[in-house]
């Protein structure tokens, strides 16, 4: 499959209708980076009025995600991918359109090619940077990928 925002875009609404009702959307994907936005709406809110918390994670998890599929569909080999771990800081209401980035892409095609060198799991840690129509920070994830080539 080719990666395109498209794509991506159409197959969250069949496989993942949480993210794409609740406004996730691929903007732009290449080898080393991903931009996904999320837009405040009444279905993603907390009481507050602005953007929940979990809503925010759906967003900054598809970039590194979107990188990680990529780099495993580019080397042409079986590889198991899965979250670990994950850490989240929060600065400022999030309101409005959120862009989260993930610029990746070169760890995480190290981290295939030693895991088909040794033969064993590889962990990463991939940020992913929330960001308002300011260009203000608004939170900050980090997911840790566990990434392990296949026999």
């Amino acid at each position: 499959m080719k990666f395109t925002p498209a794509k991506v875009n159409f197959f969250n609404f069949i496989k993942l209708p949480l993210a794409y009702f609740g406004g996730v959307r691929v903007q732009s994907i290449t080898d080393k980076e991903v931009i996904v936005t999320i837009k405040h709406r009444w279905m993603n809110q907390n009481p507050f009025q602005s953007m929940f918390w979990a809503a925010q994670g759906m967003a900054a998890e598809m970039p590194t995600g979107i990188l990680v599929m990529k780099a495993i569909y580019d080397s042409k080999r079986k590889v198991s991918m899965l979250v670990t771990h994950q850490e989240a800081d929060f600065f400022k209401k999030a309101t409005g359109r959120i862009t989260f980035s993930c610029t990746g892409g070169n760890e995480i095609r190290e981290a295939i090619q030693k895991s088909i060198a040794t033969g064993e799991g590889q962990k990463i840690v991939l940020t992913s940077e929330g960001k308002n129509k300011d260009g203000v920070v608004v939170s900050n994830f980090n997911f840790h990928w566990s990434l392990k080539v296949k026999p």
